[in-house]
């Protein structure tokens, strides 16, 4: 039988993950992706964003923002799914989710930084609630959302281009591609994009 590493020993020896999360945000999805790629098993604790259970006080000690994900490690509480997923890097190393070439690894902290900074937060529920629908106006929300993921999934395209192989930044699955499957899903089921001329990982001319 083969020995355990470090990173899966460390785990075994310490409090089972905790995982609080929604089963349609983008950003909780990404976070599961990357716990099943380094074989970590978690408790997971569903948080209704329609019901408003980010707002529950017992919820806000955990995230004072009052977003999903939160992962607990032991006495360890990290919020934000960026930070988590470095968390688990650097803690778990088994499965690596960078790549040992700078270059690359580069490559994937701009995929990631431009999912999670530049289209995620500009439709996410809260932003299109308060301020698209009640002040814009509930038929500008869509256009809005499809405008966003385009002009975002454009520059992926054009980053990815020269790096992409059976994945996006290569043949294994990392970041990139970590961050990348939750969103591609968000807007082909929820935001009626059409991804078929899409390769499954990669990004080709969609648009």
């Amino acid at each position: 039988m083969a020995s355990a590493s470090v990173g899966e020993e460390e785990h075994n020896n310490n409090n089972k993950l905790i995982l609080y999360s929604y089963w349609r945000s983008s950003c909780s999805f990404r976070l599961r992706i990357a716990l099943n790629v380094k074989g970590l098993k978690y408790e997971y604790r569903a948080v209704n964003l329609l019901k408003g259970e980010q707002t529950h006080p017992e919820f806000l000690q955990l995230n004072p923002i009052g977003f999903v994900p939160v992962l607990v490690d032991g006495p360890a509480v990290i919020f934000d799914s960026f930070a988590i997923i470095m968390f688990l890097e650097d803690k778990y190393p088994q499965h690596p989710l960078l790549p040992t070439d700078i270059h690359k690894r580069a490559i994937n902290f701009q995929a990631a930084s431009i999912v999670s900074s530049s289209i995620q937060p500009l439709h996410n529920l809260n932003l299109l609630q308060k301020y698209i629908e009640e002040k814009v106006g509930p038929d500008e929300k869509l256009p809005w959302v499809q405008g966003v993921i385009r002009k975002g999934f454009t520059a992926l395209e054009k980053l990815l281009k020269e790096h992409s192989g059976r994945y996006a930044t290569g043949d294994e699955i990392f970041m990139a591609d970590i961050f990348l499957a939750p969103q591609l899903h968000s807007a082909y089921k929820r935001f009626n994009i059409p991804m078929e001329k899409c390769p499954l990982g990669k990004f080709v001319s969609c648009f």
